[in-house]
């Protein structure tokens, strides 16, 4: 809500908001709740931004904020440690830690009392001036975790302008390698920084960032709640090649490790880290796997303590970058684990609740159900109510773990149905035995849920196809669970494949109850970071955002 101070004059600069808010109503035909919520935030942001060049030196709204010391939130649904650094917003007396970001260069002012900005261009494109949003206040609710594929850009044609960012808390960029030193690096330089968009020019001067990632930095300029991180490991590297075996057994590997994640997150400005390690054989490598997150948390918190400066207020602003995992559903996998020291030192855990079945069983199985089944058990080799029983009687809090949902499903063929033998995994949209969320139901399927095992699926007949996967009502009875269970949010793998009507989609339509549903706890707010001033790239030093726009960042 408008907070306001100076009546008369805030009356008339609001009403001028209101008036040309109704105005570009009568334009738009049809606007739904999430529109009409998007348009009183633009208001609410407008406003704040009219208040601090109309009224220096005061900080009336939310939207821009004077900070204060504050003691670090007790709310157990937190990312924020008692290790971090807090700020706190004052909004009408309510304070909100946050993780704060500006992008600005205070110099001289000629008028004693008034700061002033630098106004001298960086070395990177026009191109590169975009429409950024102030900071946002620390606020707890659920949190929205997606993955996204490096690899998205080629024969998916998912590029990352087409990512629904203003749904996501979290997204995590996949996958980063890691050499037999622990040396970590990104695997696909064209796809990760080199791939020209429409918007990059090629007369660019010095050193840039192309690429997915700069589309990524531009992305979280837009969407300030949007925070990226890079994952490391998958399947390919660290089950097929097991690339992590080697350096996470001495504490040198796991060090070059550490310091190489953090290179890359100065570089190429992503707001913490993600390890997806699958999986460690026994328990002396789950305790290699908690060594190596100590040792990740620990650089990361000393490079955030290099970026701490003061913003035009005199106020301290630091970066709180973020650490998570992907973690097995399967006991063989995470029985290996001391779970709870891995929650301890992670910001969040993100529970790989699905491929329960597949072309390895000898029966058609669920891909990602809830309960176990006592009429037709072979249908459920694993469920997802067990696995939380276990990761809770080790000592992980639920606030800490997003339950994780596949967009894809898992088919068979030749099968008579859910629980029976079958004679292939059939086709699939991009690999053999398994259809993106977009492309189900397979035509002549008819779709069936199964309340006992909550889960739900696909079957013809007439060709003998049985297709395991989530459908939208499937994944809203999945964020009930969530709140039953008081866990800490949704997790998607991988977000090229859902559908992208908001009707259709699994994630608006989570992402809607979740704002309001459920516990009511809402969405999780936090602002991600945009000031890396040591990059090796022009463009992310200088920041993607110009001056111009590193001026309207300056009371957030």
């Amino acid at each position: 809500m408008l907070y306001v101070r100076s009546l008369p004059a805030r009356i008339c600069m609001t009403g001028l908001l209101l008036v040309a808010g109704g105005l570009a109503q009568q334009t738009q035909d049809e606007c739904g709740q999430d529109c009409l919520l998007e348009r009183i935030e633009k208001l609410e942001s407008d406003y704040a931004l009219m208040e601090v060049f109309v009224f220096p030196g005061e900080v009336t709204s939310p939207s821009f904020a004077a900070y204060s010391a504050a003691a670090p939130p007790s709310d157990p649904t937190s990312t924020f440690s008692p290790s971090s650094h807090y700020t706190t917003f004052i909004t009408s007396g309510i304070p909100f830690p946050s993780s704060v970001s500006i992008s600005q260069t205070k110099v001289q002012s000629s008028t004693p009392g008034t700061p002033s900005y630098s106004t001298s261009q960086s070395q990177t494109s026009s191109t590169d001036t975009i429409p950024a949003e102030p900071n946002i206040p620390f606020r707890p609710g659920y949190r929205s975790v997606a993955y996204y594929g490096s690899w998205d850009i080629y024969t998916r044609n998912f590029q990352p302008q087409e990512i629904p960012a203003k749904r996501l808390t979290h997204l995590l960029y996949s996958f980063a390698d890691n050499k037999p030193d622990g040396t970590v690096f990104l695997t696909d330089s064209y796809a990760n920084a080199e791939k020209h968009y429409a918007t990059d020019s090629w007369n660019d001067v010095g050193n840039n960032l192309y690429g997915s990632l700069k589309q990524l930095q531009i992305l979280k300029a837009k969407n300030r709640n949007l925070k990226v991180l890079l994952s490391i490991g998958g399947w390919t590297h660290t089950n097929t090649n097991k690339h992590m075996d080697g350096p996470m057994a001495t504490a040198e590997g796991r060090q070059r490790f550490a310091s190489s994640c953090v290179e890359l997150i100065r570089d190429y400005g992503f707001d913490g880290i993600d390890v997806d390690w699958e999986y460690p054989k026994d328990k002396e490598q789950g305790h290699q796997w908690l060594e190596l997150l100590k040792e990740i948390r620990s650089q990361m918190n000393k490079y955030a303590d290099k970026l701490v400066h003061k913003d035009d207020s005199g106020y301290e602003l630091k970066p709180k970058f973020l650490l998570t995992i992907a973690s097995p559903a399967g006991e063989k996998n995470y029985r290996n684990l001391p779970l709870r020291e891995i929650s301890e030192v992670t910001d969040f855990i993100n529970l790989m609740a699905y491929d329960y079945a597949g072309s390895w069983n000898k029966q058609t199985g669920h891909n990602s159900n809830l309960y176990p089944s006592t009429s037709n058990p072979l249908s459920t080799p694993f469920n997802t109510a067990s696995v939380l029983a276990a990761y809770n009687a080790a000592g992980v809090p639920s606030s800490k773990l997003n339950l994780g949902m596949p967009l894809y499903g898992r088919s068979f063929t030749g099968t008579q149905g859910v629980g029976k033998s079958f004679d292939s995994t059939g086709e699939g949209s991009f690999e053999k035995g398994i259809y993106d969320f977009k492309d189900l139901p397979v035509a002549g399927a008819q779709e069936y849920y199964d309340e006992e095992v909550g889960a739900s699926y696909s079957y013809d007949e007439g060709s003998g196809t049985f297709v395991s996967y989530d459908t939208v009502a499937m994944a809203l009875k999945k964020v009930d669970y969530i709140a039953q269970q008081k866990l800490g949010g949704a997790m998607w793998w991988e977000i090229s494949g859902d559908r992208t009507d908001n009707a259709g989609s699994i994630v608006q339509n989570v992402i809607e109850k979740m704002r309001g549903g459920g516990s009511g706890a809402g969405i999780e707010s936090s602002s991600n970071w945009l000031l890396y001033p040591d990059s090796k790239f022009d463009n992310i030093r200088n920041g993607v955002l110009t001056p111009q726009v590193a001026q309207r960042l300056r009371r957030a």
